[in-house]
């Protein structure tokens, strides 16, 4: 059984933790082979060296890009990095090749920025496809660092171990990703070896303008995709559960032992991501099954994730949702009859590119939610000089999913548990597939309201 794992960086961070419960465990000689594994960077490696995921908080791209000092903002990286491998000298890090390895990469990173700023001070070259070279070469950087490092480590430990550096650091090769990723891999014999692979890959289309942050979920993907995987596994610090533990609690947050492609669409939709869409879409075409394990509690067999499960019973799987979304709607007395009406706002979205969450209409209103980062005063500007009323309110949304809760009274459950609560439903939408019902409310309810969902919903076995 060939299977392509992804561990991420939180994990990756306790890479003590991955040795004893992921690579070793209980296997023996034998069982430890035939496997390929894909790394993130070290917990916060990338937001250093771009910027900070959730806060925006600048990295070293961003002083390149500003015209700041990003040489310096590069050696304090590799401090930082010089001083992580250290934490690992009890699992048999080899300090001295960690060091050069990590080392002499950054001094190849500083001299392709600073070519690359000589050559965006002529003003010959657009600016932007610099930008995009630069955020690519940093990009690679933290995965390549953890891979090494974890192969090494593999290696000192009597493991046979190769490192797959697909960064293309020292490869000029013009490969598209898919390509770069045969060649890499195509004359390995997987079950004499274990493969630490980086979770960046170069490419002629370039993974991060196509992808951005979900870049080594892509690679991951498209490895078991490429091999034909038997399964591909996502290590990560957490069980996919009922509801989020740091809100419910652990003792109230359910592992869910099986789900869909769907409803794993859907949770990407809301921002909780089992695995990003763009990775899944492959898998769910070659109808290879995604299991997501607790690097933590290796003995649970984690959440399967097939292409074409249905629960048995009439079951809501996951509550989830964010209060960090608003709604905006439009009211016009014009929209009446008026076919395409609802067509100007998309143009105006896709303009500013921005992707709604949900949409709710009746006769002269449209409300649709957005991430409140994308609510911009432009746009809400041109709303308000295009259409009769807009309204903008932040909100949080709440959704019930499941792969089997298209049956009467579920919707009702739900929504007489909130009206129980004095939660009041500020729209609604669910689709006929019947996946996801979904509820605008208050922000300041949304913690109690997933609360209230996990307990009224959800099956406790």
């Amino acid at each position: 059984m060939l299977t392509v794992e992804k561990i991420g960086g939180t994990s990756m961070t306790r890479f003590q933790d991955v040795l004893k419960n992921i690579i070793i465990g209980q296997r023996g000689d034998y069982d430890l082979y035939n496997r390929i594994f894909v790394v993130s960077a070290y917990a916060g490696v990338t937001n250093w060296l771009l910027e900070h995921k959730k806060t925006g908080e600048p990295g070293v791209y961003e002083k390149f890009a500003n015209g700041s000092d990003y040489n310096s903002a590069l050696q304090e990286v590799l401090n930082k990095l010089l001083e992580l491998n250290k934490s690992f000298t009890e699992i048999k890090l080899d300090l001295a090749k960690a060091e050069y390895f990590i080392s002499r990469r950054m001094l190849q990173a500083k001299n392709y920025l600073n070519s690359l700023a000589d050559v965006l001070a002529t003003g010959y070259v657009g600016r932007n496809n610099i930008l995009l070279a630069a955020r690519e070469i940093l990009a690679s950087i933290g995965e390549a660092h953890s891979a090494f490092n974890s192969a090494n480590i593999l290696e000192n430990n009597g493991i046979d171990a190769t490192f797959v550096d697909l960064s293309g650091f020292n490869d000029p090769e013009y490969l598209t990703i898919d390509e770069r990723i045969h060649k890499s891999l195509k004359n390995i014999d997987f079950s004499k070896t274990i493969v630490i692979a980086t979770g960046y890959t170069k490419g002629t289309e370039g993974i991060m303008r196509e992808f951005d942050r979900g870049y080594s979920e892509v690679t991951f993907s498209k490895i078991a995709v490429e091999l034909k995987a038997d399964e591909a596994i996502i290590h990560k610090e957490f069980h996919l559960s009922s509801a989020d533990p740091n809100i419910v609690g652990v003792e109230n947050s359910i592992p869910v032992g099986q789900t869909n492609y769907n409803v794993a669409d859907q949770l990407a939709d809301v921002g909780m991501e089992a695995i990003h869409p763009k990775a899944s879409k492959p898998l769910e075409m070659a109808n290879i099954n995604i299991r997501i394990k607790n690097t933590f509690e290796p003995e649970h067999p984690g959440t399967v994730i097939s292409k074409n499960y249905v629960d048995t019973r009439a079951n809501v799987e996951i509550i989830s949702g964010s209060n960090k979304v608003v709604a905006i709607e439009i009211h016009d007395p014009n929209m009446v009859g008026e076919v395409g009406f609802d067509l100007q706002i998309m143009d105006l979205l896709k303009k500013h590119n921005i992707s709604y969450i949900l949409k709710a209409t009746n006769a002269n209103s449209i409300t649709q939610v957005l991430w409140e980062k994308d609510a911009k005063p432009t746009i809400i500007q041109e709303l308000q000089e295009r259409f009769f009323e807009v309204t903008i309110k932040p909100v949080a949304i709440v959704c019930a999913l499941g792969t089997n809760i298209a049956h009467p009274g579920i919707l009702a459950r739900a929504a007489s548990a909130l009206s129980e609560n004095k939660i009041n439903v500020e729209a609604i939408s669910q689709s006929l597939k019947q996946v996801n019902m979904q509820f605008v409310i208050n922000r300041h309810d949304y913690e109690k309201a997933i609360k209230i969902l996990n307990d009224a919903l959800c099956v406790k076995q």
